[in-house]
């Protein structure tokens, strides 16, 4: 029997992403840049060995448009949104800056309370919500898009501290279910965006 597979993408740009502001669960739709990056992966995945039966995002209108890219160009369905997928909520760093946020909260700004979801709290989310999905969907390959921070806290939890290297947008994962474990085929892979592709191998809990 075939074992299931699920992928992992971070949206495409967004004017935000270009200014670098958090955005967090504020809802930034996605630039010219960021669809065109859509349609860059889409294009890959026609050609890839992974194959996907329907495409899950976020409620988030980045994420939503980037599933619906990818969804329509590799003829899929486009599943109903899953709350567990939105973004780290950043509280009052939403909309600012790295120079804002030190000048307001100084350099160590991650570690006070402006009102953002904690470290623990997203990746409890994040890990459930997979799980969820792949369970509600046993015998099918599901493509989730999501977010950054969203995606740096699953693979934090999964693979450990050396695997929080930058996520970019339309980042491509790729894991697979040996029955409660996942393996890890494909992480952080960029190579549609000239990027680096890194291939690793690594069960997960």
């Amino acid at each position: 029997m075939n074992r299931q597979q699920i992928g992992l993408v971070r949206h495409g740009q967004t004017d935000w992403n270009a200014l670098g502001r958090i955005q967090g669960q504020t809802d930034i739709p996605l630039n010219d840049i960021g669809r065109d990056q859509a349609m860059k992966l889409a294009a890959r995945l026609l050609h890839e060995p992974y194959r996907f039966d329907a495409v899950i995002s976020s409620g988030l209108q980045r994420a939503e448009e980037t599933a619906a890219i990818i969804a329509s160009h590799l003829a899929i369905p486009l599943l109903e949104p899953h709350a567990g997928l939105l973004e780290r909520a950043f509280g009052l760093a939403e909309g600012t800056t790295l120079e804002e946020r030190t000048s307001r909260w100084g350099v160590d700004w991650k570690a006070q309370d402006v009102g953002q979801e904690t470290d623990r709290a997203i990746r409890l989310r994040a890990v459930e919500a997979v799980n969820f999905i792949a369970n509600q969907w046993p015998e099918r390959n599901i493509l989730i898009i999501s977010h950054g921070s969203w995606l740096a806290q699953l693979f934090y939890t999964w693979f450990g501290e050396e695997c929080t290297s930058h996520i970019g947008n339309l980042s491509f994962t790729v894991v697979e279910r040996h029955e409660q474990n996942w393996e890890a085929l494909l992480l952080n892979c960029s190579r549609h965006m000239a990027e680096t592709t890194f291939e690793v191998s690594q069960k997960v809990r």
